[in-house]
């Protein structure tokens, strides 16, 4: 019996199991029902653990293994037929090797185990911006988890219908040895292959592998952005809502803006914050010449340390049912904590992420503290338990987009706010972001990595292509959004953070939306416009005078410093990089040079 009336899926399926052998095919249909069945099976066999369910109601625990805790970017591979149609920023293997390498391990991977077939929407079912997915996996963890961080099972089944497209998807643990570990994308096959790893970020196959890596070649292919960006909608007492999609780099705050609460001295004014997405934003030109967007997730795939009621209130009221905590300490009444939350640990009879014993405090054999939580620790959560949720999330044509704001942790480079001149110089902007190492991340603390549109890790192509792609997109439309950068993390001298940010960053959004509607001024600069001082709204936050013009302050010879560090980058892609970008470079350079010379650009209007 047909497993389904697609019979392109069928023979997929067919010759997919032939090669992974396992005991059993089991269709997702995404009931509840079902779900609890799976559940039952993987908390029997300790693959998932039940928490107090009085406490914690329809939440579960699971530990990856101790070597799988992380994306692999090593491991993780581009394989089209030119390796140049890869680029340099990505790992390249040709189709035919990836298939025969990875062919090898998935050979009998599944024997003994069941295969799930998962058929899956990213955005919402039967929307113009969406793609539908099927994975088989042989982890009920990746099932369950792909039921909250999807639309999947029955209803994406009848879209597909008999004869429609789908990107293959194929995952299996096999033996979770990191020498027997790939992640593969063919972009020319809309094609995926996972296997030897069980840490979400490699194996929930719709998330960066389909969302990004493989709607990224669709959407040049089709004329669209797949962008790692948050979406915030931002509502007046009026009850205009004014859409930003934003991009930064990893440790720079995005799921605490994307659930932003209004802080005291603007509460006042009425705003209210609609979380739209906070990680993938799918991007359309529609019939109206603007920019509207999607997120293509149904869930939130957040990291656990650092969220608590002071950084992300939305976030612990997000994850207080129906959630899947992974990699965080298990306390003895089968609650959950981990480092920098809410509240304290057991003192005794918890258990780490490893499910060794621990307490706080424990130290190992050098001093160094014990951390109970993985780093890199998660929670996965229905999008719709969070309280700032917004309907539009269901919405097939998504929402309006004002402005792009790209970001960066600088510590003493770019101002707490500029906006580009127009669409090419937001591109370079956004082609040209950076972040400086912290002290928590592997690397020299203060080096510089260029992570442009935060997509370096996640761009399934030539990102030299992409950056064309984006100054191709800013001609198509006829109603450009505006773009800005923004920098929440400068310092002074003593390395204390000039501005507060988290729900203070609004004062920020605010001037930013005032911009794009043409109310207010802005100071013309080497780098771009820049607040004057009596457009941000400070009422209620009390910072020294001297702090904001530090914050809006630009450095020539600094500038002059990255400039070279860019012009490093920019030669990596050779001549396919778009001469656009070469212009504006030396555009900049000749404004700092007449701003470093004495003549600083004149206060104007835009």
């Amino acid at each position: 019996m047909a497993l389904t009336e697609n019979q392109l899926l069928n023979k997929w399926v067919e010759d997919m199991a032939r090669m992974c052998r396992p005991e059993d095919i089991v269709l997702i249909n995404g009931s509840e029902e079902q779900k609890k069945k799976l559940t039952e099976e993987a908390c029997a066999t300790g693959e998932i653990i039940q928490l107090n369910q009085e406490l914690l109601p329809g939440c579960l625990y699971h530990r990856t293994a101790a070597n799988d805790v992380a994306r692999v970017e090593h491991l993780t591979f581009i394989c089209t037929k030119l390796k140049d149609d890869a680029g340099p920023s990505n790992n390249w293997m040709s189709p035919e090797e990836g298939y025969r390498r990875a062919g090898e391990i998935f050979q009998g991977s599944m024997k003994g185990r069941k295969m799930y077939v998962i058929p899956f929407s990213m955005g919402p079912v039967g929307s113009p911006f969406s793609k539908i997915g099927v994975e088989l996996t042989d982890s009920i963890y990746v099932v369950l988890n792909m039921l909250i961080m999807t639309r999947a099972g029955r209803e994406v089944m009848e879209a597909l219908g008999a004869g429609g497209e789908f990107t293959r998807c194929l995952h299996s643990q096999a033996d979770l040895d990191e020498n027997r570990r790939l992640i593969l994308h063919f972009p020319e096959d809309n094609t995926i292959w996972s296997v030897g790893s069980g840490y979400g970020g490699n194996v929930l196959l719709g998330k960066k592998c389909l969302a990004l890596r493989i709607a990224s070649y669709l959407a040049r292919k089709e004329m669209w952005l797949a962008e790692h960006m948050l979406i915030l909608g931002i509502e007046d007492p009026t009850g205009r809502i004014d859409y930003i999609a934003a991009a930064f780099p990893s440790a720079c705050g995005k799921t605490n803006l994307a659930m932003m609460i209004p802080p005291e001295g603007l509460k006042a004014k009425g705003y209210r914050i609609w979380t739209v997405g906070d990680d993938i934003a799918w991007m359309r030109i529609d019939t109206d010449g603007k920019l509207w967007a999607i997120n293509p997730e149904y869930g939130f795939f957040g990291v656990a340390p650092g969220t608590n009621s002071k950084t992300n209130p939305s976030a612990v009221a997000t994850v207080k049912k129906n959630t899947i905590f992974t990699n965080v300490v298990l306390n003895p009444d089968g609650t959950v904590w981990w480092e920098d939350g809410d509240g304290e640990p057991a003192s005794e009879g918890a258990l780490d992420w490893q499910g060794r014993p621990w307490k706080p405090g424990m130290k190992d054999e050098k001093g160094n503290t014990i951390k109970g939580a993985h780093p890199n620790s998660r929670f996965t959560a229905p999008f719709v338990q969070c309280p700032s949720h917004s309907f539009r999330i269901e919405h097939h044509h998504g929402v309006n987009i004002s402005a792009i704001v790209f970001g960066g942790r600088r510590a003493h480079l770019a101002p707490l706010v500029y906006q580009a001149y127009d669409w090419s110089h937001g591109v370079y902007i956004g082609a040209t972001m950076a972040s400086e190492r912290t002290a928590a991340q592997y690397g020299k603390q203060g080096e510089v990595r260029r992570d442009p549109m935060a997509m370096l890790p996640f761009c399934g192509y030539n990102m030299a292509d992409y950056f064309e792609h984006w100054l191709r997109m800013g001609v198509r439309m006829r109603w450009q959004p505006q773009i800005f950068h923004v920098n929440w993390f400068r310092q002074d001298q003593n390395n204390g953070y000039l501005w507060p940010g988290f729900g203070e960053n609004l004062r920020i959004l605010e001037w930013i939306l005032a911009r794009c509607r043409g109310e207010v001024d802005a100071r013309k600069t080497a780098i771009g416009f820049v607040p004057k001082l009596e457009d941000i709204d400070m009422t209620g936050l009390h910072l020294p005078k001297e702090n904001m013009e530090r914050l809006l302050e630009i450095d020539p010879k600094a500038w002059e410093v990255e400039m070279a560090d860019i012009a490093e980058f920019f030669k990596k892609f050779g001549n396919r990089l778009p001469l656009e970008l070469w212009a504006q470079h030396e555009d900049l350079k000749r404004r700092l040079e007449e701003l470093g010379s004495g003549s600083a650009l004149q206060p104007q209007p835009f």
